[in-house]
């Protein structure tokens, strides 16, 4: 039976291990890895699918901001095991995931995605049209939602992180 949970420290190495599966070595070359470097995610919207013991999906969001200064989210990176695709586990991810991040009151989430596959949650690029990203980025691959109505009214400029700092190992010595 799959089950959807927050991730915990003992998930870590295998959501690792599957996201480089999924993402191959260049993963963390995007651009959108800029915005999560040396950070934490968003509290509380860490998500793992697990069958069993076995971790098989993983969604995270992070916080961000607008140039122009309306707080998001960023969601990604969302993957599933090779085999465990095309049964509903990332679309249960990412629901699970909206439904989280609405419940504790973020406003709206932005992604650099396939906008066929995301469309369906509501994601379009109209509402990223004035975002940019510290790097190179597809433009119809910007994608955002409001999860409250106005969230991203007037939103522009350049998404800059927000969230909390992971603390490396040289923090911890200091």
């Amino acid at each position: 039976m799959i089950a959807l949970r927050q991730e915990r420290p003992a998930d870590i190495e295998t959501r690792e291990a599957l996201l480089d599966e999924a993402f191959g070595e260049t993963r963390t070359r995007k651009t959108s890895q800029r915005l999560r470097d040396g950070r934490l995610p968003a509290e509380g919207l860490s998500l793992i699918a697990a069958d069993g013991r076995r971790v098989i999906g993983t969604a995270r969001l992070w916080n961000v901001a607008c140039g122009s200064g309306q707080p998001a989210l960023l969601l990604g990176p969302v993957a599933v095991a090779t085999d465990c695709r095309s049964r509903g586990i990332g679309a249960a991810l990412v629901r699970r995931a909206l439904r989280e991040a609405r419940r504790l009151g973020h406003g709206a989430v932005i992604l650099v995605g396939d906008a066929p596959y995301y469309s369906r949650f509501g994601f379009t690029a109209e509402k990223a049209a004035g975002l940019k990203l510290p790097g190179p980025f597809e433009r119809h691959r910007l994608l955002a939602l409001e999860l409250a109505l106005g969230a991203l009214d007037g939103a522009g400029g350049l998404v800059r992180a927000t969230g909390r700092l992971a603390q490396t190992p040289q923090a911890r010595a200091a």
